[in-house]
């Protein structure tokens, strides 16, 4: 893509830029505080020299987690995420809500 901006994609094909863009897109969201690892960390994607928690691309969509606040409902939050990323992602967007910060 010659726009600089990372079209729709599945899986690792879009790359870091894709994965960040994600993340970025993920933050924007009001009622979303951060990204969140998992309970473990188990949940991120490893880039040349660094991590991005939350965000793990898969070859069908993606999974986020997040920490919520408590600006909007859960599931308002929850669907606010899934419209922002649709635009970067294909297929089934996964959101856990991993804290609810106050």
């Amino acid at each position: 893509m010659t726009s600089g901006t990372p079209g729709p994609a599945t899986g690792t094909t879009g790359g870091p830029e894709l994965v960040d863009a994600v993340a970025e897109t993920v933050r924007a969201v009001p009622g979303v505080h951060d990204l969140h690892g998992g309970v473990l960390g188990e949940v991120g994607t490893y880039l040349p020299g660094r991590r991005v928690a939350g965000v793990r691309l898969t070859d069908d969509g993606c999974d986020l987690h997040i920490a919520a606040t408590r600006v909007a409902p859960l599931a308002d939050t929850v669907r606010a995420v899934r419209a922002a990323v649709r635009p970067l992602v294909t297929g089934r967007i996964d959101v856990t809500v991993e804290d609810v910060v106050a």
